[in-house]
């Protein structure tokens, strides 16, 4: 069953409610405030924004003598919260209560409206109780305000060899931020706090690097795998953290990223694929309430079969559980493809393959529950051309092999009418393979080299999953996919997975071209690349996908910026309309220019005249390598 409490909505966006009554930060005064509930012999809850509900499915209140619970809006009227049909709250006079909970923050107008109604001698408490210290606060008129909230969790361990590294930028700074700050809490595999503390970030684009092992040498802390919670303080324009995180072996052969963990729990996510015969896949179940997640709170099941098996685990709060897929469905053999019921307890998490000596971490997506078939999108095809399209890299066939798995990824895709068609790095079709109307239990994978003629004489390509009418017209535009990718040589994988978008014209269909900032469509591109250290190249594939014809050539520049976010070299390039480039940092920045910009250097990939899609890596000359595509701000 999962949490009564919304987390994201597609219309409204992410519920910054559920980030303060769960926040880590506001333990302490939870834990006062459920105490003085629990001490009044009567309470009644005035309930004028609906809030009661959801507080209650992460804050327990069980021990509470709750006397009835109370509503602003005639409409809400003899609804069931918390056991109680809801009366008017003109009848608050009646309860007799001796503590009135307004379940609402920045409370005072709505408690000073009902002070006349308020029993002789009550107490009067609000959600206010909750309120965080005023150094985390961005936004201090509206507590509620999103800004006030742009957090995240990110895995982060440090331990036999291994450590984990989150990089970002101070991107705040582009939207009018002046003093932006990193509120940071470390908790442990048994969800206790390790660390806490604070790093102001430099004005300008500066570089954010949170290294594993500076953390543990600097509060001296034992060997660790949990989870890392951000907190952005002062920021503007983006109420998300968003960030890359890379996993390193010192001495070993794994490598791995992937990037910020979408920071709204969901009830289901989708894409996990289960094991080769010589793997095992881990899933990290990684709590991010202040409750236990139950046992049987996480369950899986294969994709498209009713067969749902508990996790038998509790889970604490804030705890990091590995998950053993076998140990559910030792029945599971890849390309299958499993379904997390996470009941809200879990922001997107991640998962682990292990295959002999090596690793890799990759994420599943949100399986969205709130779609049905669109049949507009068929319709639409006239003007939006190739309209939903979903990008990835053929990554230089003579050193990789790359292949393709559909992931369905909302409750209500009973089947997918798609297919796939491979580019040359000009955009010239080069072979497309029709999978016809895929049913939700059928897990096809396809190797791209299989769309090329002669894979050997492509230097590097992309292909792009669109929807295939002639096979059906029940689609809703959460088209997604898993890409997997593995140096011939070395054996060593990485994948990725993601969703489709509208690309590339200035016709919109509801929020599609997605634009980070301002209505659609979103023309330009502002992507994020984190640089590896020496002796590690980073690796970076942009394609240019195109719904309908756009620019012949794309105008991109490559930035790279040292660690103040200073410019220190500049490259443009030019990718055709509906093809891709594959570039390597040692080929593309001298020697010089990598030595001036130093130690936690980036790039930002700015193009103004349309909006690519990219992927970025890692590659060391022992054959490892990580992949994952790239954010933008």
């Amino acid at each position: 069953m999962a949490l009564k409490i919304e987390t994201f909505s597609s219309l409204k966006g992410g519920n910054s409610f559920f980030k303060a009554v769960t926040h880590p930060e506001a333990a302490t005064q939870a834990a006062a405030l459920i105490r003085r509930l629990s001490e009044a012999r009567s309470v009644a809850i005035y309930d004028p924004l609906g809030f009661a509900t959801g507080f209650a499915a992460v804050r327990d209140l069980s021990a509470v003598r709750i006397a009835g619970v109370y509503v602003q809006a005639v409409t809400d009227l003899g609804q069931e919260r918390l056991g109680h049909a809801t009366k008017p709250v003109t009848a608050l006079a009646g309860s007799a209560a001796d503590l009135v909970f307004v379940t609402a923050f920045d409370a005072e107008r709505l408690t000073q409206q009902i002070a006349h109604l308020v029993p002789a001698g009550a107490e009067v408490v609000s959600l206010d109780e909750l309120r965080l210290e005023q150094s985390l606060i961005t936004n201090p008129r509206n507590y509620l305000d999103p800004l006030n909230f742009a957090t995240n969790f990110a895995f982060f361990r440090d331990r036999d060899g291994s450590h984990s590294r989150v990089v970002t930028a101070n991107y705040w700074s582009n939207y009018g931020a002046k003093e932006t700050a990193l509120a940071l809490t470390l908790f442990d595999a048994d969800g206790q706090v390790l660390a806490r503390w604070r790093e102001a970030l430099p004005p300008g684009q500066s570089a954010v690097v949170i290294d594993s092992r500076r953390v543990r040498a600097r509060f001296g802390l034992p060997a660790f795998e949990g989870q890392l919670f951000i907190h952005a303080v002062g920021g503007a324009g983006h109420d998300v953290v968003k960030y890359a995180l890379d996993t390193f072996e010192e001495d070993g052969p794994s490598l791995s990223c992937t990037h910020d963990a979408n920071a709204w729990p969901a009830d289901f996510y989708a894409g996990l694929p289960a094991p080769r015969a010589d793997e095992r896949v881990v899933l990290w179940v990684q709590n991010s309430l202040p409750i236990a997640i139950p046992p049987g709170g996480i369950a899986l099941n294969l994709m498209g079969d009713a067969h749902i098996v508990p996790f038998p685990e509790e889970v604490a709060p804030f705890a990091t559980v590995p998950l053993d897929v076998a140990s559910l469905l030792p029945e599971a053999r890849w390309p299958q493809q499993i379904e997390i019921a996470a009941g809200k307890y879990v922001v997107r998490p991640r998962y682990e393959v292990i295959r002999g000596p090596r690793t890799r971490i990759a994420h599943p997506n949100v399986e969205r529950t709130d779609l049905k078939p669109d049949p507009k999108i068929a319709e639409l095809g006239p003007w939006l051309g190739k309209g939903f399209i979903l990008p990835a890299p053929i990554l230089p066939p003579a050193q990789w092999s790359s292949l393709l798995l559909p992931t369905p990824m909302a409750l209500s895709q009973a089947a997918l009418p798609i297919q796939a068609t491979a580019y040359d790095p000009a955009g010239r079709a080069l072979g497309t393979k029709r999978f016809g109307r895929l049913a939700r239990r059928e897990s096809v994978e396809l190797a791209l080299d299989e769309l090329v003629a002669d894979a050997t004489a492509l230097p590097w390509g992309h292909v792009e999953l669109t929807y295939d009418f002639a096979a059906g017209t029940d689609v809703d535009g959460w088209l997604h996919a898993l890409f997997r990718y593995e140096n011939r040589a070395s054996g060593h994988a990485a994948e990725t997975s993601f969703g489709a978008h509208v690309f590339n014209t200035v016709l919109t269909y509801k929020d599609e071209p997605q634009s980070y900032a301002g209505r659609p469509p979103g023309l330009s591109t502002r992507l994020f690349l984190r640089l590896g250290a020496e002796p590690l190249d980073t690796l970076c594939h942009l394609v240019y996908p195109a719904s309908t014809p756009w620019h012949p050539l794309s105008e991109t520049d490559l930035t790279l910026l040292d660690a103040t976010g200073r410019e220190v070299a500049r490259r443009r390039v030019q990718i055709p309309c509906g093809g891709s480039l594959f570039w390597r940092y040692h080929e593309t920045f001298t020697a010089e220019e990598r030595a001036a910009a130093g130690t936690d250097a980036y790039i930002v990939v700015r193009d103004t005249t349309c909006r690519l899609f990219g992927y970025h890596g890692l590659a060391g000359t022992d054959g490892r390598f990580s992949l994952d595509h790239m954010f933008g701000f």
